[in-house]
């Protein structure tokens, strides 16, 4: 075969992927959409779709609601909930998507690094020890600060290692995770009082979200879309191996140093407002994966798309079935996806 013919049988295979990657992107994006639509009908007051359209018509053209109930239910309750569970949901698989990459397993989760067990000990003494200072954000920013130090305990933990590798740091978030759960098994045991809302907060949910949550979560997932999408081509190379990667330029310690802490931070900043929200972050850029393929410049923005799909719908069951945490929905659907995993893992 000519230098010519396999050549142009490359383009082709290549027009072929962007167009399949394009209709995929496309047909997430309508379903995000009208996700948005329906999710915000369902709950224990059915709305039915032509009056939640016409809400939403009200509300983009300025006009009066001839329902005010509905719109109240509508926008007030309903669609900063739903945005909500966009936002995070497409956090957790953004960061899920990078951490198996930077790892190379597809096991690897957001909260790897002990992110979770260290916001929510935060949460867990904001809710019995600290006072209520900033109001019902109190919570949210003392969670922040327990998975931010989370991340600054391992990568401590490293640098006494003698050295950034993954697998080091992977053992450190570890034995920080089990550090921090066992301190929060600690709290829960002396807060009597207040042990049902920490278990509340641990299991995740989104039932207290409002516009202001959203305002401040949608630059986070923003910003960190951006930043992992940036890494892309890195994520790529590192698949290929450490040594591949930097004989194409990669700077494999600089990318193992900062990426997993922008991360982590993001996921933290997330989880702040939503509790430790599990398996979605495991879930969507694994199933993703085997959609549109390991490239991590489509990878990233589908698991965004997907991730905020799920935990939309996740929300609305747990909505309807008597506002069970949303984090119990998500743990459920884990273990069908594992018995999948299993059976794949026998197939190969």
């Amino acid at each position: 075969m000519s230098r010519l013919m396999v050549k142009e049988l490359e383009e082709s295979i290549l027009k072929r992927k962007l167009l399949r990657w394009k209709l995929i992107t496309i047909y997430l994006s309508m379903t995000l959409v009208l996700t948005v639509l329906a999710s915000t009908a369902v709950g224990p007051i059915y709305i039915p779709p032509e009056k939640t359209i016409r809400v939403f018509y009200e509300a983009l053209v300025g006009a009066p609601h001839l329902d005010k109930r509905y719109a109240e239910i509508i926008l007030q309750i309903r669609l900063p909930r739903v945005l909500m569970g966009i936002l995070v949901g497409a956090i957790l698989s953004v960061a899920g998507a990078v951490m198996q990459g930077l790892f190379r397993n597809p096991l690897a989760d957001p909260y790897v690094l002990g992110v979770s067990s260290g916001a929510s000990f935060g949460a867990a003494l904001s809710m019995t020890f600290l006072p209520m200072m900033l109001g019902v954000y109190t919570t949210p920013l003392a969670a922040f600060l327990g998975g931010a130090t989370a991340i600054f305990l391992v990568y401590n933990i490293v640098r006494l290692g003698g050295g950034f590798r993954t697998e080091t740091m992977l053992l450190a978030g570890i034995s920080v995770a089990y550090l921090f759960s066992a301190m929060l098994s600690v709290v829960i045991w002396l807060a009597t009082r207040d042990s049902h809302l920490i278990l509340l907060w641990v299991m995740g949910g989104l039932s207290a979200a409002d516009w202001v949550k959203v305002e401040v979560t949608a630059p986070i997932m923003a910003v960190g879309i951006a930043l992992a999408y940036m890494h892309s081509r890195d994520l790529n190379a590192l698949l290929l191996g450490e040594e591949n990667a930097q004989s194409l330029g990669v700077n494999v310690g600089r990318v193992e140093k900062t990426l997993p802490l922008i991360i982590s931070l993001v996921t933290s900043g997330a989880v702040a407002f939503s509790g430790a929200i599990g398996f979605v972050g495991l879930m969507m850029p694994h199933l993703m994966r085997g959609i549109v393929g390991p490239d991590h410049r489509i990878l990233i923005p589908i698991s965004a798309l997907a991730g905020g799909i799920f935990l939309a719908w996740a929300d609305c069951l747990a909505r309807c079935l008597s506002e069970i945490p949303v984090g119990v929905i998500t743990a459920l659907s884990g273990v069908p996806f594992f018995i999948y995993l299993l059976r794949r893992s026998r197939r190969i």
